[in-house]
């Protein structure tokens, strides 16, 4: 018995697909990685503009100013720093006991959310409940 093939004059031809998988498999994950996807879900805020005119009232409202680093002023005295604490005492001084007296909050466009927040918290807590926030009129 002869178990060996004769060779009819062709070689066997072998195609090694182990390299072009490897090269597939990199053009994948460099499609993967450069593939940007399309922000539709991205929430889109316009500020609005306010006509409205402040009311007249006898006693004039007290200010809290907020500049674009978080730093506060009352009645246009800068407080000495941005602590919920120093910023309660700076509007105790200011506000007296008139807890009717209207906060008007002037805080610059890029101020900190948190510093915002920070001067309702403030206000809120010396039982000062008249707040208004002022607003660039319409250009």
């Amino acid at each position: 018995m002869n178990f060996r093939r004769r060779s009819r004059g062709r070689d066997n031809l072998e195609l090694n697909v182990t390299s072009m998988i490897d090269v597939l498999l990199i053009l994948l994950i460099f499609f993967i990685l450069t593939t940007t996807f399309s922000r539709e879900t991205q929430l889109h805020v316009s500020l609005p503009e306010a006509a409205g005119e402040q009311p007249e009232s006898d006693n004039k409202p007290l200010e809290i100013a907020i500049d674009a680093e978080g730093r506060y002023a009352v009645d246009q005295h800068q407080v000495i720093n941005t602590q919920l604490d120093t910023l309660k005492r700076a509007l105790e001084d200011a506000a007296g006991d008139n807890k009717e007296k209207t906060v008007v909050i002037s805080a610059d466009g890029k101020t900190p959310h948190q510093a915002v927040i920070t001067a309702l918290d403030a206000a809120s807590q010396l039982g000062l409940t008249r707040i208004t926030f002022a607003a660039q009129g319409p250009q």
